[in-house]
């Protein structure tokens, strides 16, 4: 890890705290483009996963969903049955927040995102139309200019749940939306908020 990518000098965003895993993650992830299915596929559960519980939970717990569910890999996930939802809620080891809904909700939008990227291609290119392929670079000045929904991510958030995924509210959508760079929400004074911007040029065409 490269020590000025978590320098306690640097502007941050309110959000990032002190927490080492936090500022890691806002640091390298938050708001920098993904075109990459799995990783998208990742979000999407570990964002279901945090609904009613705080980010830095999930954070914590990351490598237990990726050991859990098979490295995030959708197509995997998507043939499982109510067989592996009863095996792992009783495995105490599973290191996942053990929610019968979640787990459910997990395996049915694996299969939402496999039926998404038979349609389209990849779920990237699915999703990336949502802003005609260009991220959205806001530019706030204060912590609660933020916003925690927008109508885009209530339009995106119905397309969603009309192609049978669950855990996708809107609030749960502009957060994946923050998460994987469709909006850059970095503060203008934060440090990484140029440096994500600068990202936004190569989306369209690693989606070509």
């Amino acid at each position: 890890m490269r020590e000025d990518v978590v320098s306690p000098e640097r502007l941050r965003c309110p959000w990032a705290g002190s927490d080492p895993l936090y500022r890691t993650y806002h640091d390298r992830e938050w708001g920098v483009p993904v075109t990459e299915d799995r990783l998208l596929f990742e979000f999407l559960l570990l964002e279901g996963a945090q609904a009613g519980l705080s980010w830095i939970t999930i954070l914590r717990k990351r490598e237990g969903y990726r050991k859990t569910f098979a490295g995030f890999d959708p197509q995997e996930v998507a043939r499982w049955d109510e067989g592996r939802v009863e095996a792992i809620l009783a495995d105490p080891d599973a290191g996942i927040v053990r929610n019968r809904s979640k787990v459910r909700g997990a395996l049915a939008n694996a299969r939402a995102f496999c039926a998404v990227q038979a349609e389209f291609g990849s779920f990237a290119a699915y999703m990336w139309r949502f802003v005609e392929g260009v991220p959205i670079t806001n530019r706030w000045e204060r912590n609660e200019d933020v916003p925690a929904v927008t109508p885009l991510a209530e339009r995106f958030s119905r397309d969603l749940k009309a192609r049978g995924f669950s855990f996708v509210g809107p609030t749960i959508c502009y957060a994946h939306m923050q998460a994987v760079g469709m909006v850059n929400d970095h503060l203008v004074s934060c440090f990484r908020h140029a440096e994500v911007a600068a990202l936004a040029d190569g989306v369209a065409r690693r989606l070509l």
